[in-house]
C-alpha cells in the first residue's frame, strides 16, 4: 500500500496567470467574433495579454521550480521514457509541455500580429505606423486565420486533460488551483523558488512591454492646424 503526500507544484503567479489567461483568450475571442462596437474592448484585451504572456516568459526563467522553461522542455530522452509509460517527475510532463509552448508560441504570434493589425473599418493596431501597411495587410490576414490553430489546440488541451481525469484517474486541474499534487514518490521535491522578488520583478517588465504595445514609444500625431476665420471686411 503506497503511501502518499501533498507536495506544492505550482506557485501563485502561474495558477493566477493560467487563470487569468483563460478568462482574457474568452473574452478576446468574444469581442473578436462579434466585432463592431466591441472591437475597441478587443484591442485592450490584446494589450492585456501581452503583459500577460510577457510575465510567464520572465516567469519561466526566474519563477519557482516547476514554472521554469528549462526544468520542463522535453528533450528525446525525457519523451521516449513518457511514450514507454518509465516517465516520472513532477510539473508538465513532456507532451503536456509541448502543448504548452505551441500555445504561447500561437498567442505571441497573435498578440503581435494584432498590434499592427488594420481593418480599414474600426480598427487600427497601437503600433500599426511602425510597419507598411502591404505589411500590416499580411498580418492582418494571419491575425484572423491563426485563431483556428489557437482553437485547435485549446480544444486538444482540453481533450487531453479530460482523458487524463477519465481514464488515469490524474486530475490535472486541481493542482492548478490549489497548487499542490498528490504524489506517491517519498522523495518528491517540493517547487522552490520564484518569491516576492522574483514576482516585482515579473511585473515590472511585463508593464513595460504593455506600456510599449500600447504605443507609449510612438510620438502622438502632430495637432491639427489651427483653423483662422476669415478677416471680416
Amino acid at each position: 500500500m503506497s503511501l502518499t503526500q501533498s507536495v506544492k507544484v505550482w506557485d501563485f503567479p502561474t495558477r493566477l496567470f493560467h487563470w487569468t489567461l483563460v478568462l482574457l483568450t474568452i473574452a478576446a475571442f468574444v469581442t473578436g467574433f462579434e466585432g463592431g462596437n466591441l472591437i475597441d474592448c478587443h484591442g485592450k484585451i490584446g494589450v492585456a495579454l501581452v503583459g500577460l504572456v510577457s510575465f510567464r516568459l520572465v516567469w519561466g526563467f526566474i519563477g519557482s521550480t516547476y514554472a521554469r522553461f528549462l526544468q520542463f522542455i522535453p528533450g528525446p530522452k525525457r519523451i521516449l521514457a513518457y511514450l514507454r509509460g518509465q516517465w516520472h517527475g513532477m510539473g508538465h510532463n513532456p507532451l503536456g509541455a509541448f502543448s504548452v509552448l505551441g500555445l504561447l508560441a500561437l498567442m505571441i504570434f497573435q498578440l503581435g500580429s494584432g498590434l499592427i493589425t488594420d481593418d480599414s473599418i474600426s480598427f487600427t493596431g497601437p503600433l500599426k505606423d511602425l510597419v507598411s501597411q502591404d505589411t500590416s495587410d499580411l498580418f492582418t490576414g494571419l491575425h484572423k486565420q491563426n485563431i483556428w490553430l489557437i482553437i485547435g489546440l485549446v480544444s486538444l488541451h482540453v481533450a487531453s486533460i479530460v482523458f487524463y481525469a477519465v481514464v488515469k484517474k490524474n486530475n490535472l486541474l486541481l493542482p492548478m488551483i490549489t497548487g499542490k499534487k498528490e504524489v506517491d514518490d517519498p522523495v518528491a521535491l517540493p517547487a522552490r523558488g520564484g518569491g516576492w522578488r522574483a514576482f516585482i520583478v515579473a511585473v515590472a517588465i511585463a508593464a513595460g512591454v504593455t506600456w510599449v504595445a500600447s504605443g507609449g514609444l510612438i510620438p502622438p500625431p502632430p495637432p491639427p492646424p489651427v483653423q483662422t476665420a476669415p478677416a471680416a471686411w
